[in-house]
């Protein structure tokens, strides 16, 4: 442990609010550092996973209703990005200036240069072609926050000549000072309005991964998206734009088949869209983003092209997990949102039986409706949102639909119906707390689910 560390953290009473994986490791790290820590969280302790790796830590627990009593005695409170942050209890430490996150200690104790992203969509792939670019290049690079393993427990080996490459989260940026070298935000559309109210709330917990940024900073935008676009004008750092839709200098954009960056001075095509794995016009933007980032990082064109050429996409997104009797199935567990559905239907030429519902985040599926309508040959509903994404594609005409009560019947249908050529697409457009622990979780099933198939079709 790093003796600056210890100088903060020596003696100090720390609560740790949220005992999730990620906190976990930030207790871990508290401990080594001589911090004497409370854990605390809502549930009560048979109801908490991997209860025994919670217990084996040694630390004071306050579970159950009373989990966020008597905060303002402790020299620090860390949150997990998971809990509202509006609950009059962690107001009160928010007013002390006694809050911190994982997140928050990372930026405090990385000696490397930070790259964050954010958006509503797209975060996750963007961030990894950037981890695979900067890798291709030869750099030694840690990714991390909302992918991936906690990096504070690696913080001290993290050096000068590394990067950290940083998914946050609106829940992690909420609130957060952060100073990155370099900011990008892949896009903005209404998301997790069950936790910040508005609209927006949640467009300032976003903004917040560039307001702390200096004149020697980057920040890239979409530019095809009006609200990222008028970022520019709040922003202090080089601010540089991406586009499918024509120029935007100084930055990447799509020109026929060209993946081109031009900056005023120079212009270089440095991919073919022809030759990109990646499925959709979405993904597409994804690598357009990764790619400027990279660049303004240091990775040079090679290693970018590389990376373009050979990257296949992360697990949940677009992910084929299996072909039976000529029928393709697709899994698209992280689209928690209307709009990630939307990007994932306009992907295939294909008919398109739809496997969609989940928990509600209060969400309007009128533009979806209208999409699955034109896109889907049919529509498998299930979840808390069933009835509303049914409503909203009625009210753009009749589709074929069908309600079922969970993902295991809804694929057993599909199969049943689906035919030579047709494509069976699990795009939720929406969350999956009422039935999984998390989209992950869901999108595990439903390849079981299709291996299950795939072994009967192989008798």
């Amino acid at each position: 442990m790093r003796e600056d560390i210890q100088r903060d953290w020596q003696g100090k009473r720390v609560a740790v609010v949220g005992l999730g994986v990620s906190n976990r490791a930030l207790i871990r790290f508290l401990q080594a550092a001589g911090a004497v820590v409370c854990g605390r969280d809502r549930q009560s302790l048979g109801e908490i996973k991997d209860v025994a790796e919670l217990t084996s830590l040694g630390i004071d627990l306050v579970l159950g209703d009373s989990y966020l009593e008597g905060l303002a005695e402790y020299d620090c409170v860390f949150v997990s990005p998971g809990v509202p942050k509006d609950l009059p209890e962690l107001q009160e430490v928010y007013a002390q200036g006694k809050v911190s996150s994982e997140i928050e200690l990372v930026f405090r104790y990385s000696r490397a240069p930070i790259y964050a992203v954010t958006g509503s969509s797209g975060k996750t792939t963007t961030t990894s072609l950037i981890r695979d670019m900067l890798r291709a290049h030869g750099a030694s690079v840690y990714a991390g926050g909302n992918i991936g393993v906690p990096l504070i427990n690696e913080i001290s080996q993290i050096g000068p000549d590394d990067c950290v490459v940083l998914e946050l989260s609106s829940f992690q940026l909420d609130r957060l000072p952060v100073n990155p070298r370099g900011a990008l935000i892949t896009n903005l559309a209404p998301n997790h309005l069950d936790i910040h109210h508005t609209m927006e709330a949640y467009t300032a917990a976003k903004e917040n991964i560039f307001l702390g940024q200096g004149k020697t900073d980057f920040l890239v935008v979409n530019y095809d998206d009006p609200i990222t676009r008028a970022m520019e004008a709040k922003a202090q750092s080089k601010v540089f734009f991406f586009s499918l839709k024509g120029k935007a200098l100084p930055g990447t954009y799509l020109d026929g088949d060209d993946l081109v960056y031009e900056d005023g001075k120079e212009r270089i095509v440095f991919a073919k869209r022809s030759q990109i794995k990646l499925m959709g016009e979405h993904n597409v933007a994804n690598i357009l983003a990764a790619a400027l980032a990279s660049r303004l990082a240091g990775a040079d064109w090679q290693a970018i092209a590389q990376v373009c050429r050979e990257f296949r996409g992360v697990a949940h997104r677009l992910e084929l997990v299996g072909e039976v009797d000529g029928v393709s199935y697709y899994n698209d567990s992280i689209a928690t949102t209307p709009d990630r559905t939307q990007a994932a239907l306009n992907s295939f030429s294909q008919p398109i039986i739809l496997l969609a519902g989940g928990s509600d985040k209060q969400l309007s599926y009128t533009e979806l409706g209208r999409v699955i309508h034109q896109r889907a040959k049919q529509a498998v509903l299930f979840g808390a949102t069933g009835p509303a994404i049914r409503q909203a594609i009625l009210d753009s005409g009749p589709c074929p639909i069908e309600m079922v009560s969970n993902l295991e019947e809804a694929v057993m249908l599909a199969s049943k119906v689906a035919e030579t050529g047709d494509v069976v697409l699990l795009s939720p457009a929406s969350a999956s707390f009422d039935q999984y622990s998390d989209f992950t979780a869901r999108g595990e099933h439903f390849r079981s689910l299709v291996s299950r198939l795939t072994t009967k079709g192989g008798d």
